[in-house]
């Protein structure tokens, strides 16, 4: 097991220099001139050549890039160019926002689409089989600015159930201590805050989790639908057990495998899709920070955003790595052996 996870950790490093590469070169190959957009279009040529030395951009691109590569070894993302705030602390301050409400929208996800994948495979044929299926289809289908509009509408605006935007109520103080607010309030023992935290978290949540608990819920079917037909779950209906003991403790874990693949996939969409969710609903979290980022021509920042986000992923899917060989050692063995 060590060493299965030594070599996927080994195969971080090239994946993240892979990916620091493609953003530093996209970010520097697109059209438009940070300078001009901090100084405005009536800046003078001689103001506009002064802050592109001042921030590097009127040296040769492969030597930016040697100079990012450099600093980003050291630990160093730079300094935003429109906050003048070092990279690194701007993405501390926002990333636990992100965090908390990416993993309450994948637990959602796994509730509901596990959930509904096992009832469905449980009662094939069924009406609760076709519904279940139906809604996932639509979850799949809707776009996430188009339900979040529609939940803002109908549960804010129209019934007045949820608040529109934010994370927390003005009138609310949380003392961060982790920057996840659900613990924080749990910690300090403030039942009043922890619900106001719920309270902003549920719309955002559903929105950023639809997705992902319609393609989960499909996945788990099909899955448990094959390992249902296998004959050691024959053979355990054979000895009488009980319905819930065959289906969760003897078919559910071997058809798991596909669904976690699914679910480490998931995540990292959830990461991209916070972009647009955090913008909906005015969200604290790296996805909105980084669209202002974008608008801004703030090369920096994105650079800083992108990576954390693709780090995340990368680190998921070697949870998720792991997770497989606890699951199955002969995923392990087999890996190993080759």
């Amino acid at each position: 097991m060590r060493l299965f996870i030594l070599k996927r950790i080994a195969l971080l490093f090239p994946t993240l220099l892979g990916i620091s590469s493609l953003v530093f070169l996209m970010v520097h190959l697109v059209p438009g001139d940070p300078a001009q957009v901090m100084l405005g279009e009536r800046a003078s040529k001689a103001s506009l050549e002064a802050l592109r030395k001042e921030l590097g951009l009127d040296q040769p691109v492969y030597v930016q890039f040697g100079r990012y590569l450099s600093n980003l070894v050291q630990g160093d993302l730079g300094r935003s160019i429109k906050s003048h705030e070092q990279v690194s602390v701007e993405l501390a301050a926002r990333f636990p926002a992100t965090l908390e409400l990416t993993l309450v929208s994948m637990v959602l996800a796994m509730i509901v689409g596990m959930g509904a994948g096992v009832l469905s495979a449980t009662r094939r044929g069924s009406w609760l089989d076709y519904g279940g299926m139906t809604a996932s289809l639509a979850g799949v289908s809707m776009p996430i600015f188009w339900l979040g509009l529609l939940l803002i509408l109908g549960f804010s605006l129209g019934l007045g159930w949820f608040p529109v935007s934010g994370r927390l109520s003005a009138h609310v103080f949380v003392l961060p201590i982790t920057g996840l607010y659900m613990i924080d309030t749990l910690l300090a023992g403030d039942l009043v805050a922890f619900g106001n935290v719920v309270w902003h978290l549920v719309l955002p949540g559903v929105t950023l989790g639809t997705v992902p608990a319609a393609v989960i819920s499909r996945m788990t079917r099909s899955s448990l639908l094959e390992v249902l037909q296998e004959d050691y779950v024959r053979t355990a209906w054979a000895k009488g057990l009980p319905e819930r003991v065959v289906v969760l403790r003897h078919a559910f874990k071997n058809a798991f495998i596909p669904v976690l693949t699914v679910i480490s996939l998931q995540f990292g969409y959830l990461l991209g899709g916070a972009v647009i969710t955090e913008t909906i609903f005015a969200w604290p979290g790296v996805g909105r920070w980084l669209l202002l980022a974008v608008y801004a021509r703030d090369f920096r920042a994105i650079q800083g955003g992108v990576l954390l986000i693709a780090t995340t992923f990368v680190l998921i899917n070697l949870i998720a790595d792991v997770m497989y060989a606890w699951l199955d050692p002969r995923i392990k063995y087999g890996r190993e052996e080759n």
